[in-house]
């Protein structure tokens, strides 16, 4: 029962006066209640991001949207009959995956995809320095992989999920907008992403690669996850970062030419919020953890619910509660003062104890403190508190896209399927439940089914080059 609240029932009784356990909680959650929307909030959260949808997609309001709403160029879907080896790497965080994925169909000529991958951590130098830097250790790890595979003799299509903000130009061609994500590489804003990647590899001589698809790491998910239900046309990221992409109308499209049809756009969601349409909802705590960010102003929807600041988040609030004299007897440790200390897999951890606060107390020790029962509680209650605001402002974020989608097919009713993806939303306990009940209270005119992508990014990045690949073939026949 990970997911049941630590209420005031549950709290223990300490050996002081019953009066002020019960009064020192009440303070706690009025400090606490800041964190808490109610419906009609995130009504309003919902309504103002399909406004900043509607900027972004617009030609005239482009430009000044915080909502980019980008156009990807994926218009097709897999259906089944690509075959082949395809390569995918997965750029998005601080780890990078290569993969190599098979194509093919078994003995009942059913469809099927095999996948081999190897992670790579990227060191700090290669994020923080040179674009000719990183993308060298990326060409580096590829050549790796294809020694390990026996497979660098092979000219192998490749697909890139490359998980920041790009203007895509055309399927393999996007110019990269801005870094995210605690990346700085000088000299990659403003270039095409994979023209600095086939450099790189030109640069190493020993291997080829056709780079056919770049793809944000949403669209990987989406495509993904079609495949298992082709119904999915939502793909969402909710881990170190947060966004999300849809199948919109190409009428609606104005950055693109063409009105037939539907395009994949990448709504680059977590800078909603950077015209000033979220101020009356940030907290103090997330002013701080925005002025002590990487991109102070920046991503201020992705602060307030993704996995990088969760935990920063919590550790404020925890300073807070310090500071007022409502935990630890009023005294932090210097580690808890230290800025990231408090990990976001601590928040998972906290709410994941049975009950019986082993694993509270463990992760409070190890942050040089040591807790009563009371303090545990009240840590729980905390960390409650940041991670459900995240889910129910990730869902109204949502609900915005899947209503805008049924609005804009005229529908009384939408039947549609989400693919998500990311660490917050398949490793914390309760997320996944407080977001989805979220996303169908918000809207009550659609179905939703939600399915949990395995190996989205990459898998997905590989069937976007395959679909890529036959629709060259077939214009080449044509």
């Amino acid at each position: 029962m990970p997911c049941v609240s630590s209420h005031l029932d549950q709290m223990v009784k300490m050996p002081c006066s019953y009066n002020s356990v019960v009064d020192k909680i009440l303070m706690v959650e009025q400090i606490l209640s800041e964190f808490r929307l109610n419906k009609e909030e995130l009504k309003e959260v919902m309504k103002r991001m399909q406004r900043e949808m509607e900027r972004g997609l617009r030609l005239e309001t482009h430009e000044e949207a915080s909502v980019k709403m980008l156009p990807t160029y994926v218009c097709s879907t897999p259906e089944g009959s690509e075959v082949g080896d395809f390569l995918a790497l997965d750029l998005g965080g601080t780890n990078f995956r290569v993969m190599l994925v098979k194509v093919g169909e078994d003995e009942e000529r059913s469809w099927k995809v095999e996948t081999k991958n190897q992670m790579y951590s990227i060191p700090e130098d290669a994020m923080t320095g040179t674009a000719e830097m990183l993308f060298d250790y990326i060409a580096e790890c590829m050549s790796d992989f294809l020694d390990q595979h026996h497979i660098k003799h092979k000219k192998l299509p490749l697909g890139f999920t490359f998980s920041f903000p790009v203007r895509h130009e055309d399927i393999d061609k996007g110019i990269l907008l801005n870094w995210t994500k605690g990346f700085k590489a000088s000299g990659a804003e403003g270039n095409n992403v994979v023209g600095l990647l086939r450099d790189a590899i030109k640069r190493r001589g020993d291997f080829e690669m056709d780079v056919v698809a770049m793809v944000n790491d949403t669209v990987a998910t989406m495509i993904s996850c079609y495949y298992e239900d082709r119904s999915c046309e939502v793909g969402m990221i909710v881990g170190t970062g947060c966004n999300a992409c849809y199948m919109e109308e190409m009428r609606t499209v104005e950055l693109v030419e063409g009105e037939e049809g539907r395009m994949c756009v990448n709504t680059e969601w977590g800078a909603f919020g950077d015209n000033g349409e979220l101020e009356e909802f940030r907290l103090e705590y997330d002013r701080v953890v925005d002025e002590t960010s990487i991109n102070p102003g920046h991503q201020l929807y992705e602060k307030l619910i993704s996995g990088k600041y969760m935990g920063e988040l919590v550790r404020l609030v925890l300073m807070k509660l310090v500071n007022e004299d409502l935990l630890f007897n009023g005294e932090a440790s210097e580690l808890l003062k230290t800025r990231g200390s408090f990990e976001t897999r601590y928040v998972s951890q906290v709410e994941s104890d049975t009950g019986d606060r082993k694993q509270i107390y463990n992760i409070l020790s190890s942050l040089g403190v040591l807790p009563s029962e009371l303090d545990c509680d009240i840590v729980r209650l905390v960390c409650e508190s940041v991670s459900t605001r995240s889910a129910h402002m990730c869902g109204a974020g949502l609900a915005g896209v899947i209503n805008q989608m049924r609005e804009r097919r005229s529908q009384e009713a939408l039947e549609i399927t989400v693919g998500v993806d990311g660490s917050v939303y398949k490793l914390h306990p309760c997320f996944r439940d407080r977001f989805h009940k979220i996303v169908r209270d918000l809207t009550p005119h659609c179905k939703i089914t939600f399915i949990q992508s395995e190996e989205g990014s990459g898998r997905g990045a590989a069937l976007i080059s395959a679909v890529a690949c036959k629709m060259a073939a077939c214009m080449l026949t044509q």
